[in-house]
This record gives structure tokens, sequence and C-alpha cells, in this order.
């Protein structure tokens, strides 16, 4: 039975974190879940196809896939078979279940609850002052969206929101809909995670995106440092490949406020090594840093690096580099030298001696590769922190050579290739100069609204029309009441989804529900069979092939819809239809609008795909305001806690994908039953007169006012004191909307100033 958003917490069961991941129990979570939903024989069947050649790409992470001949024969990892079990479900979602069940009464039901019921099957359309969901035809429901965009009185009236899941040719034509429709708003989930990344790489090194392939950490890079970052439960393939380092001998520092099993020691679940002989120690040195300290900790480690160089001039940096490459090294290192070393410590929550011993690590190594995630992009200081980063990998050459450079690990399949196909409020004029000259009409360049502005601009009644590609906008934004009300004051929501959820309830006058393929099912179309194509976190581009049945007859794909709307709003201008039926002409007009994708139709056909141009990687050339790579001056700072206040990351545990909650546990970190529950240091606890089990109410203070997250369970956890986590989205409704990353506007969800009260 479904739980209501309330769930109790006597069911709540809280054991000793894990000290590794993988091994038995991942194959037997995999399973359950594979037998559970879709049956052994369509679940067997999806996982077998699933990141392979002629297969299709996981649903869940952007992780990269090894080269064609090196893939095992279950390239998967168990939150992968959980994403491809949750979308092939045997459950149904019909005009039965909408008629059985009120809006109001589905809204009273949890994340995970709400999925759970199964796929959506046929469009639904809420009508005015309606309580109920009822069947739509997809014509109608085309020329409903069509109708409520054509009365608009200014085309930036409507927001087009896009979550990193679509494909790159849904994602092309999206943006192009958008544009021809006469406006920039092209808000998406990149706005919440990596825009502090694309700020900070564009900026010094002249690319948005990281520098590093698969093979630099697998095969070159001698030290991996891993900051802000869960790969065990995030992006799991991750730690075969940094158990492919380990082997080599690489060494691997990790820096982050919780101990995340995965890093600690890895039970490859398809290897004697996991299975029997107790798998794989990955992390050689772990660094407590405290929540929103990675800044000074690596301005730490490089002035540490400066004092040896100094020490013994010409043995530390890469001065050849540095005088070839790069500007700004003079003024940078005297803004470290004035650097006082108790004001690194106290922010960093690290000692001197700690970040010393990292630097001898990094002397020690010849090649260097940071990875992050979305530990550091949501921090008001966000953008600072990545571009110390790139200070630190400049100093000694490590952009530009093999083992080396910048990662930031995406956490959603193709969010990286929606960027990259023109989905971004802010597209440079470049771009939009070629989108003309393609397609002959002109595009908007004022730039739109971002998540953050959009939210804004809903609550503000300045939205008559918003439009999701995916995801689950009100869960994964911040603020989650205020983005609740502000969703609300539209004249129509129109949401593109495989499954239910909670954003579907909070919804305009009007609302529509457009059911569509998911990625395991096969595309046919006008034109015959198609495929699409994606992006993953290190520039690989690559074919993804459905094969399964669909699930409902009136499914569509999402190319299909969005040519769909483009023909009902302009006829056949552009070719809509053409491109509807065969992708092909859709990647015709990407090859001659994004840079990178020429000859894209013959090169997709590449096993295993293509690698865009990586300029800093494979030359040593810096698309910046000078042409080379910037070092940036960049003050420690550190958010400022009152006393009796702790700093609040969110965070999700082992049994979701983003948004999506598959169950109640989160057996890495020893909770069972519930996701009510916040992780505190054990002193915290007792200054407040509280223990572990107690329950207690969280209050985020801002300049605005307070919210409340009401009936959690206080864990006693190893995270450095003045430091606490609690379960995204959940906690969302604690984070302020104004309260953004500098530059980015990125919601700071990893810096939420919070006061922990017993339970009222």
């Amino acid at each position: 039975m479904p739980k209501d958003i309330d769930e109790s917490n006597d069911e709540v069961q809280i054991k000793e974190p894990r000290p590794s991941a993988g091994g038995l129990p991942a194959i037997g979570h995999a399973m359950q879940y594979i037998i559970g939903e879709p049956g052994v024989v369509r679940g067997s069947r999806s996982l077998l196809k699933m990141n392979q050649e002629k297969g299709f790409d996981c649903p869940s992470c952007a992780w990269p896939d090894p080269a064609p001949g090196q893939r095992s024969f279950a390239e998967f990892c168990e939150n992968g078979a959980k994403a491809v079990a949750w979308e092939t479900t045997k459950g149904r979602v019909g005009r039965g279940f909408f008629a059985a069940h009120s809006v109001a009464e589905l809204r009273e039901q949890d994340h995970h609850s709400l999925e759970e019921h199964g796929r959506l099957t046929e469009p639904m359309y809420l009508a005015p002052g309606a309580t109920h969901y009822a069947p739509i035809s997809w014509d109608d429901a085309m020329h409903l969206v069509a109708d409520r965009l054509k009365s608009m009185v200014n085309p930036n009236r409507a927001a087009f929101y896009t979550s990193g899941r679509a494909s790159n040719e849904a994602a092309f034509v999206y943006q192009l809909l958008a544009r021809r429709l006469g406006t920039n708003n092209l808000p998406d989930c990149s706005n919440m995670c990596h825009e502090s990344s694309g700020a900070a790489l564009n900026e010094t090194i002249g690319v948005g995106k990281g520098t590093v392939s698969l093979d630099d950490i697998t095969d070159h890079a001698e030290l991996i440092v891993i900051v802000g970052q869960n790969p065990g439960t995030n992006h799991p393939r991750m730690l075969s490949a940094l158990e492919k380092a380990k082997v080599r001998g690489a060494r691997i520092v990790t820096a982050n406020p919780l101990p995340e099993a995965g890093l600690v020691r890895f039970k490859n679940p398809q290897s004697v090594r996991g299975l029997v002989r107790g798998g794989t120690k990955l992390t050689d040195r772990y660094l407590a840093v405290r929540v929103n300290g990675d800044l000074a900790m690596f301005a730490g480690v490089s002035k540490a690096l400066l004092e040896r160089e100094d020490v013994a001039p010409n043995t530390i940096f890469d001065h050849s580099f540095i005088e070839t490459y790069c500007d700004g090294f003079d003024e940078v290192c005297r803004a470290w030298r004035d650097l006082d070393w108790s004001v690194i410590e106290t922010q960093s929550g690290l000692t001197r001696e700690e970040i010393e011993d990292f630097a001898s690590d990094v002397v020690a190594a010849k090649s260097v590769v940071v990875t992050w995630a979305m530990g550091l992009t949501q921090h008001r200081n966000a953008v600072a922190t990545i571009r110390e980063i790139v200070n630190f990998l400049l100093l000694r050459g490590n952009i530009g050579r093999s083992g080396a450079g910048p990662s930031p690990i995406r956490g959603h399949s193709n969010v990286q290739g929606d960027r990259t196909m023109g989905i971004w409020e802010q597209m440079p004029d470049a771009f939009i100069d070629k989108l003309r000259d393609e397609f002959g009409f002109d595009p908007p360049r004022a730039h739109g609204l971002d998540t953050v502005a959009t939210i804004r601009a809903m609550r503000d009644g300045q939205i008559d029309v918003f439009f999701a590609l995916g995801g689950n906008f009100v869960a994964a934004t911040p603020d989650t009441s205020l983005s609740e009300a502000a969703m609300k004051n539209c004249a129509l929501t129109v949401h593109v989804a495989t499954k239910l959820n909670r954003s579907h309830l909070c919804h305009g006058s009007e609302a529509l529900l457009l059911p569509c393929l998911s990625r395991s099912e096969r595309d046919d179309q006008a034109g015959g069979e198609q495929f699409v194509t994606v992006e993953d976190s290190m520039s690989m581009v690559h074919e993804s092939r459905g094969s399964l049945d669909p699930g409902s007859p009136h499914l569509r794909s999402e190319v299909a819809i969005v040519t769909g709307l483009g023909r009902a709003l302009f006829g056949e201008d552009i070719g809509w239809g053409a491109m509807g039926s065969d992708y092909g002409l859709i990647r015709q007009h990407i090859s001659r609008v994004v840079d990178g994708f020429e000859e894209y139709e013959e090169r997709i056909k590449t096993p295993g795909g293509f690698m865009l141009p990586r300029g800093p990687h494979d030359s040593r050339t810096f698309d910046t305001a000078t042409g080379k790579a910037r070092f940036t001056v960049n003050r420690p700072d550190a958010v400022e806690v009152p006393d009796g206040h702790l700093v609040l990351q969110t965070v999700r545990s082992h049994d979701q994908f983003n948004t999506t909650v598959y169950g109640y546990d989160d057996r890495h970190r020893g909770v069972k039953g519930s996701r009510k529950v916040v992780f505190v240091n054990a002193e915290d606890l007792a200054e407040r007169g509280l223990k572990d089990g107690d329950m207690v109410d969280l209050v985020s203070v801002w300049s605005d006012g307070e919210r409340q997250a009401k009936g959690y369970r206080a864990v006693a956890y190893a995270t450095p004191k003045g430091c606490a986590a609690a379960y995204f989205p959940e906690a969302n409704v604690l984070v302020p909307l104004d309260s953004t990353a500098v530059t980015s506007n990125t919601p700071t969800s990893k810096s939420i100033i919070i006061r922990i009260e017993p339970a009222v």
C-alpha cells in the first residue's frame, strides 16, 4: 500500500554504516527489482542490452562506457538495474486509475508511492476546476497546447523546462521549438547541478565541461582526487574504473564531509576479487572536510605547494607550462602568500598537517585528475571553488596531458548533451547565428529565464504556459512550498513523462500529461525504426536504441511529441513532420549548427561513438578571454553559521536516483524503513540535549524567514562537527529560493543553515 507523505518513523531501523559497496547484496537487490517490476524475461532482456553496442543508454547516470570489446556482458550497476526495472514495470496508470483517484487524493502520497503505480499509458487532461484527470486524444492535446501558446501576449510568458534524460535529438528540436516561438526561457536541471562547473570552467579553460576521458582515469592518472561526490550511490560504475586504477597503482584521495561506503572499499560483483577476496580498498587518504570547506582546502594545498616551491625553486611547479599557456600566475601567488593558515584550518575543518600530507601526494604524482559532483557545485562560493581547482591543476601542468585534468561527473544521462544541443537560456550569438542560417528565422537573442528565475516568474504571475520535457520540477527545485504554489499560478502546465510524479499534481488552471517512450522501448516512426544519441560525462557521443515493445500503443517518443507540437504551432515551415519521421534529418541539422558534430550521421556509426573536441586536453588551446588558461584569485570564505546552528547538506540515499525514490532504505548508511532522518555529529546532538534516535524538527534560517521540516529522526553519524545531512528531495523544503551560487545562480542545497529542535 502507498505510504502517505507523513510516513511514520516508528518503522525506521538504524544500523552501523556499511564498510563497503557492491558484492552479493548489490546483485541481490538488483535482481529483486527485476523480478518484482518487469519480470525475469523482460527485465533480463533489457539489462543485457543496456550500455551495449546497438543497445540503449542507461536512463540513470551519465558515466561513460568502456570501449567496445572491453565491456562486460552485464555493463550495468545496481542502480542502473533499478532504473530499468522502474521504467519497464508491469504497472499501468491509465484512464481507470485516474477515474478512481482524484488529484487531491494522489497529492497525499509520497514520491515513491506515486511512481510505484506504474507507467502512464495515454494522454490525460485536467480541465479547469476538475478534480480528476481524464483521457484526451493526441491531436486534441497538441492543438490545446498550440492554442494556449498562440494566445499569449508575449512568447516570454512560456517556459520550456528540460530534464537530463532527453536525447540529443529531442533536446535539439525542443530548443528549436522554443526559439521558433520566440523565447529563450529554457530552464533545465543543469541549472540546479553543474551550472557552477560550467561557469568556472568556461572562464578559466574555455570549455564548460570536463576534459578527462575514461582511460585517463583507468589507465594513466597517478593521483585521483574525489571531492564532494558519492560514486557508490550516484554513479556506481565509477567504482569499477577506480578499482582498475587502483590495481594499476594509482593513489586516491577522497575529500567529503561524509565517509561513503563505496569509496572505502568496493566489492566488484562481477569479479572473484569482489565476491570472494574482500574487494578493493579504494581511498588511500580521507579528508573529512567540513561542509563548504572545499575552497579553503584547495587554497591551502596550493599555498603549501607554493611554500615548497619557494624553498626549492623549479622543483614543484611546471613553469614551462605556466609561462607558455597561462596568465594571472603572479597575482594568484601573492594571494596565496597572504593567506593565514589558521583561517584555512578553520574554514576547511582540516589541520595544516592534513593539507600538507595531501600536498605530498600531489608532488609525488606526475598526473592528477580532480573529479567532483554536487558537493562542490551547490554552495554560494561554488564557482570560486571550482576556479580554485583549476588553479591547483594548472600549477603542475595537469591539464592537457594523459591522466590529468578536471572531471565534473554529471548526475543524469545526457544532461551534458542537452546543453551541447542548445538547452540553455543564454546560448552565445554564434549558436543563434547558425540556427538562423540553418532554419531561416531570427531566433531571440535576449537571455531567458533559468530555473530559479522561472520559479520567481511563475510566483509573480508572469508565466502562462509551463512545459516540462521530463523531470519532476517541483521536487527537484528549492523551496518546495513556494515552487508548488508558483506552478499553480500558471494557466497551463504540460508534462512529458513516463510515470506519475508530484509535479503532475501541482498543476496550473489546466494540465496535460503526455506519456512518452522509455529509453529501453523501440521507437517506430513513419520513416522506420529510429535511434537517438546521447553525450556522457566525458564528451563521448554514442547511439541509444531501445528494443522492447512499448508499454502502451498510445505512447509517443519525445521527438515525436515536440515535432508534433511544432507542426501544430507552425505547420511545416521548417520540416517538423519530416524531422519527427526521420531523426537522421535532425542529426543533419545538428551537424551544421553545433560545433563538433560535423558529419554526425556518419561518425555516430563508429563503434562506441565519437569524442567531441576538447581543446584544453587535445592541444592545450584555451578559448578564454585572453586565449590562455587563467589563474584566478578566489579568497577563501565559508558559509557563516550562527551559534547554535548547523550547516545542512542534502544527499541521496542508495535507494533513489535524483527525485526517483525506489524505496525507503539506505543500506550503505545503515538506514532502513524511512527517509526522514538527519545525520548529525554526536557531539552536536549532545550539546543540544539530544541523543541518537530522538525525534527532531529541522528549521532553516534565511533573511526572509524560517522554513520547517518536521518529524525527523536524529542519527549520530561520522560527519564533522557543525555539519548535518538529510535526504533530497524531502529536505528541499528547507532551501530558500533566493539562496544561490554567485554567477551560476544554482540553489545552495549543500549550504543550508538550520537549527535542530526537539519534535513538537
